[in-house]
């Protein structure tokens, strides 16, 4: 019941910022005085928000957004585990999972919307002029873009992740066996890594593509010299306006 109420506010969400109780408790189907004893107990684990400023209502929060995501990469058995958080961005937070057949893989949550990065709304075109967002839908949209960069990557031969899952806001992808370089202090041979990222560019430019944030942050280098580019929420097209 406690999901048959998340699932009932992300549902009213996609109409009204924040989602009256009544509304709710027509959703989920459930009896309004069970539906209030629900939502205090996610309101205590802070999975639901509780405004009444302006208008009394809920909306998820990104913790209760995780656990709808979570549910359903649990019940496909992409995600049987969590293991240790190896990144935190200003984008995202990703953790190290294992799935049902124990194959340690990453888990990627969007998190649009952190202070220091507010900015997005006008720099990024996912959301197509929709009036004003919010950050759970543009933090979806966002997991949605990167998924099927990485999909069409992967598939034409790029050395991208192997794209698993995606659900939400919400991606699960190969775990790569490297470093970022801003972790790595020397090279053996800085110039061949130099010219193989400068390849790499331009071997996406010739697809029609710019990564959009290609750098130290986001090309990871494996003991044997390997290179491999992630975070891909920020690709566009060599003919978009933002290319130049």
């Amino acid at each position: 019941d406690d999901f048959r109420v998340l699932t009932a506010v992300e549902m009213g969400m996609k109409n009204h910022d924040l989602v009256p109780v009544e509304l709710i408790t027509q959703i989920a189907a459930l009896r309004l005085g069970g539906v209030g004893k629900i939502i205090s107990t996610l309101l205590r684990h802070n999975l639901l928000h509780h405004e009444r400023k302006h208008f009394d209502g809920y909306r998820l929060t990104y913790l209760g957004y995780d656990y709808l995501a979570l549910r359903t990469f649990l019940a496909r058995e992409t995600v049987s585990g969590i293991g240790r958080q190896i990144g935190v961005g200003k984008e995202s937070d990703i953790y190290v999972v294992q799935n049902g057949e124990g194959e340690e893989l990453v888990l990627k949550l969007h998190r649009l919307g952190r202070t220091s990065f507010r900015a997005i709304k006008n720099k990024r075109d996912y959301h197509s002029h929709r009036g004003s967002p919010s950050w759970l839908y543009l933090s979806r949209l966002a997991a949605m873009k990167e998924n099927t960069f990485l999909k069409i990557l992967h598939e034409h031969g790029f050395p991208v992740p192997r794209p698993v899952d995606g659900n939400r806001h919400g991606l699960v992808m190969s775990l790569v066996d490297g470093f970022p370089l801003t972790q790595v202090r020397e090279l053996d041979d800085p110039e061949t890594v130099y010219m193989e990222m400068m390849d790499m560019i331009e071997r996406f430019a010739r697809h029609g593509l710019i990564h959009g944030d290609f750098n130290e942050f986001n090309v990871l280098i494996s003991k044997d010299g390997q290179l491999t580019v992630i975070d891909f929420p920020q690709m566009v097209s060599t003919r978009h306006p933002n290319a130049r």
